[in-house]
């Protein structure tokens, strides 16, 4: 009796970069434990809540030499099988040449009910894999609450309301969480 052997299909970053490159500019992907998942167009509200995030984070960053980006894929040296797109990326430095980014000083997921999972679970643990990653934000589409995961001694978690300022200090400022929702109704 003959048995089926299972292969392994997942991909490294490196194979996943040269299978992406191939895919239509229109079609998004990610990267997650080794397998290219699609990413769905998001919806209005999704995109009102990341402009906001967006438009803040890069004045913020800007005085500091840092630049704040939709759509960046973020890698870490600790894992060569995830390469995530979060909706907002605070990178060091210089653009990268590539849509890759190997040290992000903070990411921004805003919450979809079908990334949901990913997003509260691999994604951030992955994120937490990142060495230059200091802070870390989860903000729900559907309540005003956003949770601030901070790098310090270990990972600690805050969750903040429509009342509540952000203090980014890795950015020398602040981001009211009312600013986060301007322009969205609950």
């Amino acid at each position: 009796m003959a048995l089926a052997v299972k292969r392994d299909v997942r991909m490294s970053v490196a194979a996943y970069q040269a299978w992406v490159e191939s895919k239509p500019e229109e079609e998004r992907w990610e990267l997650l434990d080794g397998l290219p998942v699609p990413m769905s167009p998001p919806a209005a509200r999704h995109q009102r809540i990341v402009m906001n995030l967006g438009k803040r984070l890069d004045d913020l960053a800007e005085a500091r030499g840092c630049s704040a980006l939709p759509g960046l894929a973020v890698l870490s040296a600790a894992m060569d099988d995830f390469a995530p797109i979060p909706d907002i990326v605070v990178q060091r430095g210089p653009l990268p040449r590539d849509g890759y980014t190997r040290d992000p000083l903070l990411v921004a997921e805003v919450l979809s009910p079908s990334t949901m999972s990913n997003d509260r679970g691999r994604k951030t643990d992955f994120f937490r894999t990142v060495a230059s990653l200091q802070t870390f934000l989860i903000v729900y589409q559907d309540e005003a609450r956003v949770e601030v995961w901070r790098r310090d001694a270990a990972w600690s978690k805050q969750v903040l309301g429509l009342d509540a300022t952000i203090d980014l200090p890795e950015l020398g400022g602040t981001l009211a969480v009312s600013d986060v929702y301007a322009r969205t109704a609950f």
